[in-house]
């Protein structure tokens, strides 16, 4: 195992002739090896944060966790030391020249990503993926309102955010979250594995009855029926 274990002892663990004791050691040799590279590894990030020495990105329509491995990928092929990759943004240990800043656009470009420098742009994006985030990532109730949420999580007034949103979109950041939450929920109800009542727990909606409606007013059907349909298109489908 790269050089952890001795020739003899690699060629017994090959034709499967080692002891108890020596696989033991093995074990221990390798576990030991990882946790070291771990250690540096944490050791090597806490003495760039310490030093401020790190810089951070932002990057618009990052989705998925998909779109966090290709940026990673993408930071890697650059010789470049990730501390974080979330969605819209990325930290990493060095500063960017101008070749690999070049570079990365043009990646992240052929993946349908893009990179930002314009403040209005990036805060834009803020706001979209705090958004999806809460309603296709998280699980945990909602302590407090949306607008206040996102106000807190974003470090500025809902107000302001609200007519920036409005301005650069031509829609609310209301119907924008609105719209995301109801394509969660479809996809909830599609997957079949939580009832209403707790799908609405889940999405942060009061009761069934708020769900219900709000559900019916953006699809123009309820829940149960908008569920009976895609189960028998479904049906429809493997029967052909």
């Amino acid at each position: 195992m790269h050089g952890l274990i001795r020739a003899s002892v690699a060629k017994k663990l090959i034709y499967g002739f080692l002891t108890q004791s020596e696989c033991v050691n093995c074990v221990t040799s390798f576990e030991n090896h990882i946790t070291l590279v771990k250690a540096k590894r944490r050791n090597f990030i806490s003495i760039y944060l310490k030093k401020k020495i790190y810089l951070k990105i932002f990057i618009r329509y990052m989705v998925s966790i998909r779109c966090k491995m290709v940026v990673k990928e993408e930071l890697k092929k650059l010789g470049l030391h990730y501390i974080v990759v979330e969605l819209g943004e990325a930290e990493i240990m060095e500063s960017l020249s101008r070749e690999q800043h070049d570079k990365f656009r043009d990646a992240l470009f052929t993946s349908g990503l893009e990179l930002m420098d314009d403040k209005r742009s990036v805060l834009m994006e803020k706001i979209k993926n705090v958004i999806i985030e809460l309603t296709h990532y998280s699980e945990e109730p909602l302590e407090v309102k949306f607008s206040e949420y996102l106000s807190q999580k974003l470090n500025h007034d809902y107000g302001y955010l609200a007519n920036l949103f409005t301005e650069n979109q031509g829609t609310t950041i209301e119907k924008f979250y609105i719209a995301h939450k109801i394509e969660r929920v479809k996809e909830l109800l599609v997957y079949n594995e939580l009832n209403l009542t707790e799908i609405a727990y889940q999405m942060h909606y009061s009761s069934v009855a708020h769900l219900s409606a709000q559900f019916k007013k953006v699809t123009g059907l309820t829940p149960s029926h908008f569920k009976q349909l895609r189960e028998k298109r479904r049906s429809m489908l493997e029967d052909v």
